[in-house]
């Protein structure tokens, strides 16, 4: 049998393999949707990602997956989520930082990459120190700034995110600069208040729903609340009575899609997100404004339009924000956002270099050679014949790099399951194994990993396209 004819079986069972995991019909949704969170798990942003996902589940009747794609203060998660196929199944979870990233010139991203569906919620930023923190007042904060510019360390967001530039707001409130304190980068509040309670810093600033179990424990301690008004959210957490600063600076969370999703798609969304803020949606017997309440959550909404109207008032106010002379001083640090991956891209390259020039030397898949009165003949026999699939160690290794390769640039149109699939099937009857065991062992394990994936571990994996 020619080479030609063993892979007809391959190609076969690769092409029935196409059409596993796949979910027949046209209407939206009829598939796993995933919810992308720009901030690390346990903040703020996470809790309420988390919690619209199981409402979002309830109506829309598909798996909601919350993905943490933190990381580049902001950039990695926003742009994962607004550069995703504009199909309705990737949702991004929305902060303030996508009305300063590209005026630092973190991204080219900005909010007319998106299409707003609804806003959820609005919080101002309050200043936390330990329960066991000699300031007591804000006042007392202040002072020590004051006698010792440079002498404290504050966290709560990435370096001039929304946390970052209301600690500078404060700053500049009382004639500092923003470099009298020194903020130490990290992925959200819920990481910064553990550096907190470790000791490694001094302030937190972030909002008060984020640090309100470590605050109801009496863990950490709120000197203040940059609402620019009295009472507002006091009356909500039913503390005792919290000053109100005298400058404000609030982060907002809203839901968006990639900005060419069709308009059917995006009104689907917006309805259900409308009952579900109304309060029509229920889980486990609660509402999402309930768990907004319970949470101390502000839970001011923007409609579509006037959500909209919002994030381009923001966009122009941080324009002018981050453009004056006291923010100039603030520096994101030593390492530049190409550091990583270029240091990553120069060891691999280094890597490769190494491989070339070392050769690849013929190897047999049979192993060692052993003497012949250590083996009976059926071994003998064996091994004979696995030796004739003698392969080049180049050859092996270009499969190996051109699956990475294959998957990199077609797993998101072919889908997990159609390139998984060839990729798995191709490398088998390479290492010798026959075609159509290869292609059995094939079609049963990538469904079932798929399956896996996406309904058990509620990771969602690349569909592709759509063969129905």
């Amino acid at each position: 049998m020619n080479s030609a004819a063993k892979l007809r079986p391959v190609l076969f069972l690769v092409c029935l393999l196409s059409l596993s995991g796949c979910t027949q019909g046209d209407s939206y949704p009829n598939r796993p949707i995933t919810l992308v969170c720009p901030w690390a798990a346990g903040g703020g942003t996470d809790r309420v990602s988390r919690q619209m996902a199981f409402y979002l589940e309830e109506e829309l009747g598909q798996p909601v997956n919350v993905i943490n794609a933190t990381g580049g203060q902001g950039v990695t998660g926003h742009s994962r989520g607004l550069q995703a196929k504009p199909d309705g199944y990737t949702l991004s979870m929305m902060t303030l930082e996508l009305s300063m990233l590209h005026w630092r010139g973190l991204t080219r991203l900005d909010w007319t990459d998106c299409a707003p569906l609804m806003s959820l919620n609005e919080d101002p930023a309050a200043l936390f120190v330990r329960g066991d923190s000699k300031w007591k007042t804000e006042k007392e904060l202040a002072a020590s700034v004051v006698a010792e510019p440079g002498g404290l360390r504050a966290s709560g967001t990435a370096a001039l995110g929304a946390w970052h530039l209301a600690l500078a707001s404060w700053l500049i409130s009382f004639d500092r600069t923003p470099s009298d304190v020194n903020w130490i980068p990290s992925q959200g509040a819920n990481p910064s208040l553990q550096e907190l309670l470790s000791g490694d810093i001094d302030i937190v600033c972030c909002s008060v729903p984020e640090a309100r179990a470590l605050l109801d424990a009496g863990q950490v301690r709120c000197l203040g609340i940059m609402s620019g008004r009295e009472g507002t959210p006091l009356k909500l957490l039913n503390l005792k009575e919290i000053p109100s600063l005298d400058c404000e600076l609030k982060g907002w969370r809203g839901l968006g899609v990639a900005k060419d999703t069709p308009a059917e798609i995006q009104e689907t969304l917006v309805a259900a997100l409308r009952r579900i803020t109304n309060g029509e949606t229920k889980v486990a017997g609660k509402t999402f404004p309930e768990f907004m309440d319970g949470e101390g959550f502000d839970r001011t909404s923007r409609p579509t339009t006037e959500f909209a109207a919002f994030l381009k008032k923001s966009d122009e106010t941080f324009g002018e924000l981050l453009g004056r002379d006291e923010f100039q001083e603030v520096a994101s640090g030593p390492v530049g956002r190409m550091a990583f991956p270029a240091t990553a891209f120069a060891m691999g390259g280094v890597s490769l270099l190494i491989v070339l020039l070392s050769g690849f030397p013929q190897r047999k898949l049979a192993g060692a050679a052993v003497s012949d009165s250590a083996v009976s003949t059926r071994q003998e026999v064996t091994t004979e014949k696995i030796s004739d699939h003698n392969t080049p160690n180049y050859w092996l290794f270009a499969s190996v790099v051109g699956s990475i390769v294959l998957f990199t640039l077609a797993g998101e149109f072919l889908g997990f399951v159609l390139s998984a699939g060839i990729i798995l099937a191709g490398l088998s009857v390479l290492l010798g194994a026959k075609p159509h065991i290869a292609g059995l062992v094939t079609v049963v394990i990538v469904p079932v990993i798929y399956q896996l994936f996406v309904y058990v571990l509620r990771v969602p994996l690349p569909t592709g396209i759509v063969w129905w």
